[in-house]
């Protein structure tokens, strides 16, 4: 198996350190290289193009949250991991908005975090429980039913793609849902990428969270 490539992003020296040694533990994941603010992290992606990269939520010249629209911008196919200190549901539903494919507290246990990298690049997505009801809460709240009602009224998915959607959401891999549905891999990357289309999301997690807010899943 293909090691992931990672970078981690974080201000705090001791942190960044000891977590240099926690991953340097992983045998499935490779870290590439580290960044001390969003600025640094960019030009990081640029050399050395990893799978995922950790990013901590706050910090100096350019935080978490600016630097997470920027690599969804320019490196679309890198996947995003936040890191914060701060369980904050509305926090957390704006990253996932901007394209954050996961979103973690600090506290986490070391098993936790080596699945998150893992389930992420290969999945998409990865949300544990208080990032899924964050979510839930979160589209139940009249701003941002406001905010996504115009486009998601609109959209009219076809029976397959629901299928294919709501496989998604159970982080099933492209292979598996073509085993699960019996089509091929690239008819599910096309319904996928129909899917992205017509919901506006930015990537996987998105269409989970269009998932979510249009009852097409359980959450």
């Amino acid at each position: 198996m293909q090691k992931v490539k990672l970078i981690i992003a974080d201000d705090q020296v001791l942190f960044l350190k000891g977590l240099r040694l926690l991953i340097q533990s992983f045998e499935s994941i490779q870290l590439v290289a580290e960044a001390q603010n969003g600025v640094e992290l960019l030009q990081a992606i640029d050399k050395f193009q990893p799978d995922v990269v950790l990013v901590d939520l706050k910090m100096p010249v350019m935080d978490g949250i600016e630097a997470t629209a920027k690599i969804k911008e320019k490196h679309p196919e890198v996947k995003v991991l936040l890191l914060s200190m701060y369980h904050d549901e509305s926090i957390i539903n704006h990253v996932i908005r901007i394209g954050a494919n996961g979103y973690l507290l600090k506290n986490e246990e070391p098993d936790i975090l080596k699945e998150a990298i893992e389930t992420v690049a290969v999945k998409d997505f990865y949300f544990c429980d208080y990032v899924s009801q964050a979510m839930v809460k979160g589209l139940r709240q009249p701003a941002m039913k406001s905010e996504t009602s115009t486009s998601s009224n609109n959209i009219i998915l076809t029976q397959r793609e629901k299928e294919v959607l709501k496989l998604i959401c159970k982080e099933y891999t492209s292979s598996e849902i073509s085993n699960q549905l019996f089509i091929s891999i690239r008819t599910v990357e096309g319904h996928r990428k129909n899917l992205l289309g017509k919901t506006g999301a930015r990537n996987t997690a998105g269409l989970v969270l269009y998932a979510i807010k249009n009852q097409l899943v359980d959450y």
